[in-house]
């Protein structure tokens, strides 16, 4: 095994982890996804079936990742951020993954700290989103969006860094 998986943490069957990805406490991994290398996932993450994490990615306390979204390489997601895969959920009335809304979250993306990805959507490479956002509709490439809903406010650098507001 070359990667390091916490003791208190499951790990289901048909999981691709890569190598030197680090899980720590409380965290499962359900069947089919597919963690990337050198990743690195905080404590009680929920990795959902068939999600799919690029190599490279931070992923903070208490987030989950549920079936239909994609994270590709270099992508952090803050702590307690939120991804939905149903706009209309019953819990009577349940659809199943044939009706899951795809969200794509592209290489290098930012997500912040209690952030809300609406499904159905696309983060743009290098993009920013402020904490406590909600994203309802696509981000650009390297915008950086914050608010309820989530506007563009500026540019960032692949470095995160400010580039105008």
């Amino acid at each position: 095994m070359d990667y390091f998986v916490h003791e208190s943490s499951y790990i289901d069957e048909d999981v691709e982890i890569g190598e030197g990805t680090k899980i720590w406490h409380f965290c499962h991994i359900q069947k089919g996804a597919r963690i990337g290398k050198s990743c690195t996932l905080g404590q009680n993450v929920n990795i959902s079936n068939y999600v799919i994490i690029g190599n490279g990615c931070k992923i903070q306390n208490n987030v989950s990742l549920y079936e239909g979204v994609e994270l590709e390489d270099d992508v952090f997601c803050g702590p307690s951020c939120v991804f939905t895969n149903d706009l209309t959920p019953r819990a009577k009335y349940p659809k199943g993954a044939a009706a899951y809304k795809r969200t794509r979250i592209k290489e290098g993306a930012s997500i912040g700290a209690n952030a809300t990805i609406v499904c159905g959507h696309t983060i743009g490479r290098y993009a920013m989103v402020a904490a406590g956002a909600v994203v309802t509709k696509d981000v650009p490439d390297y915008a950086l969006v914050a608010g309820i809903p989530a506007k563009v406010i500026g540019k960032v650098n692949e470095k995160g860094m400010v580039l105008r507001i």
